[in-house]
């Protein structure tokens, strides 16, 4: 009977693993760097981040009754994860694993940082009044479900646009393709289709519902 497994050959299976797995090969396509897989994991953590938010706002906005005190929370919670815990590493730890070797810790330079704190701060405001808002007008259920569809259907067109020629700093960006634009197309109209097709609360039937109670009410008390 032959054997099922052929033996081990260096010099065969290495070659062989480097055709079939590009990956273990950086020289032969650098775009399959192990690196990526990093990059995936912090895309999909701040996807799932950022995807309960607007649910967490709404919860907390329900529940405090106050939309400027669900902001108060969600500063907080800035604070106590965007001031705290790196002050920790860098000045009492003294260990900043990102830190470059030009670092720059001019006056200049942080105040792009604390503008991109103050746009995320904004968007969170806007984030909770549109909620509120859109609550009011398609229910308390189903509000939420159409306010981060349109925010997250238009932020990637926006950073995009913004990303090409305010924050471009001088560098030349060669000219889109045409799926370039048949994208930004495609993302406008899902945030259309998000507005026609939203969800909506159930109108109430004739003659049920809260209308009717008065009148109901009222045929009782004219009965002796």
């Amino acid at each position: 009977m032959p054997h099922a497994f052929r033996s081990y050959n260096p010099t065969r299976d290495s070659r062989q693993m480097r055709v079939l797995s590009p990956v273990f090969s950086a020289e032969q396509d650098p775009n399959m760097n192990p690196k990526w897989l990093l990059v995936a994991t912090f895309v999909v953590g701040a996807a799932l981040s950022w995807g309960i938010y607007v649910p967490l706002v709404h919860l907390a906005t329900k529940n405090i009754g106050s939309n400027l005190r669900a902001f108060l929370m969600v500063g907080v919670a800035y604070f106590l994860v965007a001031v705290l815990v790196p002050s920790v590493f860098i000045f009492l730890l003294k260990y900043d694993p990102t830190a470059k070797p030009n670092l720059n810790w001019a006056t200049g330079s942080l105040l792009w940082g604390l503008l991109a704190g103050i746009s995320g701060a904004i968007g969170a405001l806007f984030v909770i009044f549109a909620t509120n808002v859109a609550q009011e007008l398609v229910g308390q259920a189903t509000g939420p479900l159409l306010v981060a569809p349109l925010v997250f259907a238009g932020a990637p067109i926006i950073n995009t646009i913004a990303q090409m020629t305010i924050f471009a700093h001088g560098q030349k960006i060669p000219s889109p393709a045409p799926q370039f634009y048949a994208g930004l197309c495609l993302a406008a109209a899902g945030m259309a289709m998000v507005m026609v097709y939203k969800p909506t609360a159930p109108t109430p039937a004739a003659g049920k519902g809260p209308a009717a109670a008065p009148a109901a009410a009222s045929q009782n008390a004219a009965k002796p």
